[in-house]
């Protein structure tokens, strides 16, 4: 008798055992549970880490993971507002923030990937189609002005959004559907853009023809610059040619003065002697080589050879 009573002892402690062990079950550190009992979600989740207590073999326990998930969807091809087709690959980053919904609306994160697919891609699209290409690839400080001029390409159309805000409304216009969803979209990025062949081209014929228009604008620059600097400089000759010939005519009609004062003063010291050297050098002018002269000696133009006297001075 001792004996069974033993043995049913022995089956109930373990049968208490197995029943305690049942009721405890434990949270670990960045994880979160939801208690259901009979496949029914029982009360709010559980968040905080720790050893917690359910009803045994009625209640079970399921674990969600509360750190930040990255989201990645496939490269879409899409149109944007002026008829230009990108390949577009965005990323977004979510986390689960009430457990409950996010049980009762996809359970696992298989079919929350799936939702945020729809979501996000849905809101992607609906986005690029309402803007044009240059708000999907500039930034939303970008201008002009302030963009790099070792590094200017495409066109200079003035942007009015940017890519930063289109990805903060993208990520705002799907943050207000996923909390039925119980899931918290963090944010959302453009991992790359890419253009299809075609656009490509175009792209590249654009550059090229901004670097063309660059180059051009350098040209006239320097061309303009050049004429500048030649046009200084002919200025500059012509003043110098000008000042040195006003110089050169000041010596010089200083040297003729001098020259006439000489000429006066050596005139009016031998009168005589100033006609016959003159009439001598006119000689010497007149008759050169075989030219003959005739003339009447009665003329003056022979008047010191005609009166030439040997020993006559």
């Amino acid at each position: 008798m001792q004996r069974i009573i033993r043995t049913l002892a022995i089956v109930v402690a373990v049968a208490l055992g197995i029943v305690a062990w049942n009721g405890f079950y434990v949270i670990p550190e960045g994880y979160q549970a939801v208690i259901t009992q009979f496949g029914r979600p029982v009360g709010r989740p559980v968040a905080d880490a720790g050893l917690k207590l359910k009803v045994p073999f009625i209640q079970d326990v399921t674990y969600f993971d509360k750190k930040i998930q990255v989201w990645d969807g496939d490269p879409n091809q899409i149109p944007t507002r002026d008829k230009t087709y990108i390949f577009l690959d965005v990323t977004a980053r979510w986390r689960i923030a009430d457990a409950l919904k996010f049980m009762q609306a996809v359970g696992n994160t298989t079919r929350a990937q799936s939702a945020l697919d729809d979501i996000i891609d849905g809101t992607v699209r609906d986005m690029v189609n309402k803007n044009d290409l240059v708000e999907i690839i500039r930034s939303s400080d970008w201008s002009p002005e302030t963009m790099s001029k070792s590094n200017r390409t495409g066109t200079n159309e003035k942007v009015k959004m940017g890519r930063d805000r289109i990805t903060a409304l993208i990520h705002e216009t799907a943050s207000r559907i996923t909390p039925q969803y119980g899931i918290e979209l963090v944010d959302v990025m453009f991992k790359r853009v890419n253009y299809i062949e075609k656009v490509r081209l175009k792209v590249y014929e654009r550059m090229i023809s901004e670097r063309k228009r660059i180059a051009a604008e350098k040209r006239s620059l320097g061309e303009g610059r050049k004429a500048e600097i030649l046009g200084r400089v002919n200025k500059e000759l012509k003043e110098i040619m000008s000042t040195a010939n006003r110089k050169a005519k000041e010596i010089r009609g200083r040297a003729d003065a001098s020259a006439s004062r000489i000429y006066a003063d050596a005139y009016s010291r031998d009168v005589e002697f100033y006609d016959f050297m003159k009439s001598l050098e006119a000689y010497d002018s007149a008759i050169k080589g075989n030219a003959s002269l005739v003339i009447n000696s009665d003329k003056g133009f022979y008047r010191y050879l005609k009166d030439y006297r040997p020993g006559k001075r």
